[in-house]
């Protein structure tokens, strides 16, 4: 049975970033990964896509033929997949067992409302397909109590819309030290709960948040958040091999993967590590780490890369290299290399 994520999210929240780190890091831990590339206007893509929606459709012809904009053409586009589906049944089927990456579009209208991508996702599901959703979101969005508010429906109504298993994430939380001081510890924007503390923030925002009607919506919107009671996130900081496999392991448990009849017979330390929940990352160790002591942190490991890569060489030169040592470079962790044009 064939396992995939179905990554989506709004522009900018780092997909196609995410699913080329994602295939990397999965390829070297052992586990055969592709990328599907669904997004018919994502021509220059970061990774090589295994199977390409656009081999079938492109935005450029359904916007000359129909006299269509960007996004009701990628409207389109995902109507014309949804009634080809044995298309990309037969494009997939070349793929064997691999684990699957669909990056999709980015228009929020696909995952909120539109039908189409809900069908192909229930399409992939009658193909043996174990799926789990995941919601990438930039980290940005914790900046302002207004645009988290905003996040908060967003991926609210996409569990609702998809309803299928879903991880919400928030990517580039290595980019928050660059930002003001949020108002709260990470865990409260994590694990959203007690979401009244956010009110006066929102109120500060903006003297309009403060008004009779706009108090009492906030307040609504709140209530409504908490009494579904469904969402919270992951975060990620996508070059960053720990953060990585902490997420890796978070969707294996949602989404059941397997490790394989012959598990732990030859696996190697990376993927004993991932099986074992070995790279889980508590949420106050994410907020010293990349928020309260960026700096300080990144420089300790640079040191402790550059200290284990003097072992190595060492091991090297005396010919004592172990065969146990991960497959992934200690001093990099998974790396995001951009195709050449």
């Amino acid at each position: 049975m064939p396992f995939a994520q179905l990554v989506v999210g709004p522009p900018g929240a780092g997909k196609s970033t995410y699913c080329y780190g994602m295939q990397q890091f999965m390829g070297a831990i052992g586990r055969k990964a592709s990328i599907v590339n669904l997004d018919p206007a994502n021509d220059l893509t970061v990774y090589e896509p295994a199977v390409d929606v656009r081999s079938l459709v492109t935005l450029e012809e359904i916007m000359k033929d129909d006299e269509l904009g960007p996004n009701g053409g990628v409207l389109y586009a995902l109507e014309e997949v949804e009634h080809n589906m044995e298309w990309l049944k037969e494009e997939l089927g070349q793929l064997g067992e691999d684990y699957v990456l669909f990056d999709c579009p980015g228009q929020v209208e696909l995952f909120t409302h539109h039908e189409s991508l809900r069908k192909i996702f229930f399409g992939l599901q009658k193909m043996g397909y174990r799926l789990v959703v995941v919601n990438l979101i930039d980290s940005y969005a914790l900046t302002l109590p207004s645009l988290y508010i905003s996040t908060l429906l967003l991926s609210l109504r996409t569990m609702l819309q998809m309803d299928l298993t879903q991880i919400n994430v928030l990517t580039k939380i290595d980019n928050l030290h660059k930002f003001p001081s949020l108002p709260f510890n990470l865990d409260f924007y994590t694990e959203v709960q007690d979401l009244s503390r956010i009110i006066p923030s929102l109120e500060k925002e903006s003297p309009v948040f403060a008004a009779g009607k706009f108090q009492k919506l906030n307040e609504a919107v709140v209530e409504l958040v908490e009494e579904f009671g469904l969402v919270s996130y992951e975060v990620l900081a996508v070059e960053d091999k720990k953060s990585m496999m902490s997420l890796l392991h978070t969707i294996d448990r949602a989404g059941g993967y397997a490790f394989g009849g012959a598990e732990g017979a030859n696996d190697t330390v990376w993927q004993v590590a991932v099986r074992e929940g070995l790279g889980a990352m508590d949420v106050r160790d994410i907020q010293e780490r990349w928020i309260d002591n960026k700096e300080e942190w990144d420089e300790k490991e640079r040191l402790e890369a550059e200290q284990e890569q003097k072992r190595r060489e060492a091991q090297f030169g005396n010919g004592e290299m172990s065969d146990d040592l991960p497959s992934v470079p200690l001093d990099s962790g998974v790396k995001i290399r951009r195709s050449k044009p």
